[in-house]
């Protein structure tokens, strides 16, 4: 059990957990909103409103900022890696998204006649993000990790 009395006691690695489970959680209720339908995948996948993954990097860089200072290696490290995956969000993976549902849809068309199992393999859509939805997820890491700064 101790080991969970110092996963627990972890302030930084408490804040990005937090920071990524609200984002999902937020993601999947946001998504239910708009299409009238609950969605699982919501919880646990990528893409959508808010991002997850600036959620969770925003967290884990706020609170190496409030723990180890702005001057640390710490807080170094981790603004970079949220930088670059902020990033990879808004360029890569969202221009991966934007093919996918280009050649999802013309693969429904189907014009080169393709057999029903090629057709089958749906590509995922849901992979990047907005810079709306990467500065949502940011605003909301840090926010929870301010919150939760009064919590150590």
């Amino acid at each position: 059990m101790n080991v969970w009395n110092e996963m627990l006691g972890n302030q930084i690695l408490v804040s990005a957990v937090v920071g990524w489970t609200t984002a999902q959680v937020l993601k999947t209720l946001i998504d239910f909103a708009l299409n009238k339908n609950f969605n699982a995948e919501r919880l646990v996948g990528s893409g959508g409103m808010p991002s997850s993954h600036s959620a969770t990097v925003c967290g884990l860089t706020t609170a190496a900022a409030l723990e180890y200072g702005a001057g640390s290696f710490e807080f170094a490290i981790s603004f970079v890696l949220s930088m670059v995956v902020m990033y990879d969000a808004i360029g890569v993976r969202r221009e991966t998204g934007k093919q996918a549902k280009l050649l999802n849809s013309i693969l429904m068309e189907n014009p080169l006649k393709l057999n029903a199992e090629v057709l089958q393999e749906k590509l995922k859509e849901y992979v990047g993000h907005t810079p709306l939805q990467v500065l949502a997820g940011a605003i909301l890491g840090i926010c929870l990790a301010l919150l939760l700064n009064t919590y150590y």
